[in-house]
């Protein structure tokens, strides 16, 4: 039996204030969103039924009802095993993946995780857990028991420097994480899905970790939920200056996802940090990738202000966003989500 640490039980308190942090205004980045200078091609003779639009997709093996997942946010708390089970019960309804946060301190704590795939057998789950912790001792016992508690289609390594720098107890030695992603790719029963926290995975950065063999990989571009603000938000305010330049740093998914695209054909691309609505997620797949990603917009539909799980709520905002989706398709005369095809100005 795993023993947990001093610094696992911090951790274990950390998620729940990064639960009720994500949810604020003061998560928010402060840029202007950059899918907002996006306008994609209206097509005036779309010359089809609007009833012919096709949104299903496949991903890591499984068919989704529409591109699209429930990025990683929470678990290894009472609170956070709660939203999981409701995220995992809807999500299977509505066919979307959905990723869960990291898996350090469930598996530390002994808190299996395992009830999600009960509840999801017919999606892809994705597991989680730091390159930074991936790079340690014991690193790929840890990527494998997360991978196994959750019978995991894909294990998602986490880079996230800038958080670490900004959290009182985070973890500042960056070396060796590369080759230990190298290694999991090598040993683990299921494929890597290398993904950052709301800061950006540059193409360099993307092309390093193809070549290692990663075939997955989250952009996770700023606009989204600030995990550098949340940070900041539960420092002591005398020590948050320092850190204030930093708070809006990070990649623009307008910026690196065309260009990597192009780069990086044989990998799948999940676009995510700031999805707002289906317009949003249309975009997304117009720029390249070939599945969005959000959470915090279905945080705030799951579970209420006053902690009540509205399942109703997140099922009603899962739908409407793969029915905005379905009427952008429609307007630009696409029946299918692919867009590679497509010469457009911004690629």
């Amino acid at each position: 039996m795993t023993t947990p640490t001093q610094k696992d039980l911090i951790s274990a308190n950390r998620k729940d204030i990064h639960i009720d942090l994500a949810k604020s205004d003061a998560s928010r980045s402060l840029r202007p969103h950059p899918l907002d200078l996006i306008t994609l091609p209206h097509n005036a003779l779309p010359e089809m039924d609007f009833n012919e639009v096709d949104t299903t997709c496949r991903f890591l093996n499984r068919t989704l009802s529409f591109p699209f997942m429930i990025t990683g946010m929470t678990g290894g708390t009472m609170r956070g095993d709660t939203l999981n089970l409701a995220f995992a019960e809807v999500a299977n309804q509505c066919k979307v993946a959905l990723g869960v946060g990291s898996q350090r301190v469930s598996i530390a704590r002994n808190r299996s995780q395992n009830e999600l795939r009960r509840l999801a057998p017919d999606i892809p789950l994705i597991g989680n857990i730091g390159g930074v912790q991936l790079a340690q001792e014991n690193g790929l016992d840890l990527a494998k028991a997360a991978v196994d508690d959750l019978e995991a289609d894909v294990l998602a390594i986490h880079l996230n420097p800038l958080q670490e720098i900004i959290q009182p107890e985070g973890d500042r030695n960056w070396r060796g994480v590369l080759t230990a992603i190298e290694k999991a790719v090598r040993v683990l029963p299921c494929p890597v899905l290398v993904k950052e926290v709301g800061a950006g995975i540059s193409l360099p950065v993307a092309q390093k970790l193809q070549n290692v063999g990663v075939r997955h990989i989250d952009v996770a571009c700023a606009a989204g939920t600030s995990w550098a603000r949340i940070e900041a938000e539960r420092l002591p305010e005398e020590a948050r200056d320092i850190y204030e330049p930093f708070l809006d740093w990070g990649h623009l998914i307008t910026d690196i996802l065309p260009e990597m695209r192009q780069s990086l054909k044989d990998v799948t691309l999940i676009g995510s940090g700031g999805l707002r609505d289906g317009l949003d997620l249309a975009k997304l797949l117009w720029l390249g990738c070939d599945i969005g990603g959000g959470a915090s917009i279905l945080l705030k539909a799951l579970e209420s202000e006053a902690l009540s799980i509205q399942q109703v709520d997140l099922h009603k905002s899962l739908e409407t966003l793969k029915e905005q989706l379905t009427i952008a398709l429609f307007l630009t005369g696409h029946k299918t989500p692919v867009f590679r095809d497509e010469v457009s100005g911004i690629r």
